[in-house]
């Protein structure tokens, strides 16, 4: 995904100083004048939700209207994507996703939108690194060694939060870049498939950092490597999976802000100014990454750009590997 942004800094600069400007609190037409409703996929305590609440209190502030919170969990995240395709492009209902929105556009080949086209792309929040741990009864110190260990016994299970969710991808990509065989064992959510990580039901698990950092930090899990293509600033210590064999292995867990495609282009480029400003602030930007997440922004088209060549990448993968959800 980072390399979708190599010059975001530059762009949303040049947006910020070029597009038309707006009194502070106040966009196109007096928005907002009411609360907005803003919708997570995920149930409340996940990492979506927790990066939604931190960004939604401080945009709320800048924009002067309160941003509600609105868990919708459910059918990998379309329940709360729908709501916001169908929803008046008002500017009052608007969503917090990762990238799992575009695996569903070729895991659910029925859905009653089409994900590159339903939605106004906003603007980027941040990138969380994902990190590869494995029980510590599992005898692999290195993703080397692990691999080697998984040729010889190609039914070691690993944990996701479910079929096609994004710890599931995540780990079908390692398997097709290595030629290993793993057992899957989906759960109905990322921290059951964690917490039997920790207690060895399974064997391994590419999980979020900020799920995995506690247990990391307690000595609960072996790290083997960083999904990204840099070490984390949080765990310099651990190796990149491309560093450690893997050299094509690239997978982080981006967060966006999106808004149903009707939202007029005006409004769509206040608010990407309006979150670029607030999440360049020490103070969020901190908060933010005590969580695990790097911010990382973008103009509205550089946003649009990652979902439809994710929508490309994944949907390859997620037909390479067979994985329908039933």
């Amino acid at each position: 995904m980072s390399r979708a942004l190599t010059a975001a800094g530059i762009a949303c600069t040049f947006v910020l100083s070029s597009a038309p400007a707006f009194s502070q609190g106040k966009g196109p037409g007096g928005y907002p004048m009411k609360p907005i409703r803003f919708l997570v996929p995920f149930a409340p305590g996940g990492t979506t939700d927790l990066i939604a609440r931190l960004v939604s209190q401080r945009l709320g502030e800048e924009l002067g209207q309160q941003l509600v919170v609105d868990n919708r969990g459910g059918a990998g995240g379309t329940i709360a994507a729908e709501i916001v395709a169908r929803s008046a492009g008002d500017g009052y209902t608007l969503k917090m996703n990762h990238q799992g929105m575009t695996f569903n556009a070729t895991l659910y080949p029925k859905l009653p939108f089409d994900t590159a086209r339903a939605f106004a792309s906003i603007g980027m929040v941040g990138v969380t690194p994902n990190v590869m741990v494995v029980n510590t009864a599992v005898p692999a110190k290195t993703v080397n060694e692990f691999v080697a260990l998984a040729k010889k016994n190609p039914s070691i299970p690993f944990g996701s939060g479910g079929m096609g969710s994004s710890a599931h991808l995540a780990v079908e990509l390692f398997m097709i870049q290595t030629g290993i065989k793993l057992l899957h064992i989906p759960y109905k959510g990322a921290g059951p498939a964690l917490a039997d990580t920790v207690s060895g039901q399974v064997q391994m698990m590419i999980a979020t950092l900020p799920a995995a950092s506690g247990h990391l930090r307690a000595g609960k899990l072996r790290p083997l490597g960083m999904s990204g293509l840099k070490r984390s600033p949080a765990f310099p210590e651990i190796p990149t999976i491309a560093e450690s064999g893997v050299p094509k292995y690239d997978y982080d867990t981006w967060y966006a802000i999106f808004g149903p495609a009707s939202l007029p282009r005006p409004m769509v480029t206040w608010l990407n100014q309006t979150m670029n400003r607030v999440l360049v602030e020490p103070d969020l930007r901190k908060r933010l990454a005590d969580t695990g997440l790097e911010v990382e922004t973008s103009t509205p088209e550089q946003l649009q750009k990652v979902v439809v060549d994710e929508i490309a990448r994944w949907g390859k993968l997620i037909r390479e590997a067979g994985i329908r959800v039933e």
